[in-house]
């Protein structure tokens, strides 16, 4: 009996010990600052003329104490295009990711971005809008200039 209550005994402290140290973990991880501090995550480009490529910037700040490394931009697909400096970001210091957006395809978009930092941590943008079709000609076609020719000779 009295193995018994030294096996329970043992197996609370450890129990306990396990919570306190998990508490700390969360804690420990709580206190650190952001590091890839953004502004915005999703941009909107509204109405895009077909054929005519878009981009837009997104600012990203370095809210850590050490050097931001950003390894790698994706895109979700090929008519998005991100491009970013491989240079290390200095803490409180800025840079930017630039994404372009090729307009090819008529209808509504919706792309993603993933950046990959420090050692394979990740962070997701969001682009939209809406690409309506560029016309046939560069003017529509008047069928009043065909009478008037006609009418003058």
């Amino acid at each position: 009996m009295r193995n018994l209550f030294t096996v329970v005994l043992l197996a609370m402290a450890i129990s306990a010990g396990a919570q306190t140290n998990g508490a700390a973990a969360v804690t420990k991880a709580e206190k650190q600052p952001e590091v890839l501090v953004m502004k915005q995550v999703n941009h909107d480009f509204g109405k895009i003329l077909q054929g005519r490529p878009v981009t837009y910037a997104f600012e990203i700040t370095n809210g850590g104490t050490d050097a931001l490394r950003i390894e790698n931009v994706q895109a979700s697909c090929g008519c998005t295009t991100p491009e970013w400096s491989y240079e290390p970001v200095k803490p409180g210091a800025s840079t930017s990711i630039k994404v372009g957006y090729n307009s090819a395809a008529v209808g509504p978009f919706q792309k993603t971005v993933t950046i990959i930092y420090n050692g394979g941590q990740t962070k997701t943008l969001n682009i939209s809008g809406n690409v309506y079709p560029a016309a046939a000609t560069s003017a529509p076609v008047n069928a009043s200039i065909a009478l008037l020719k006609q009418t003058n000779k």
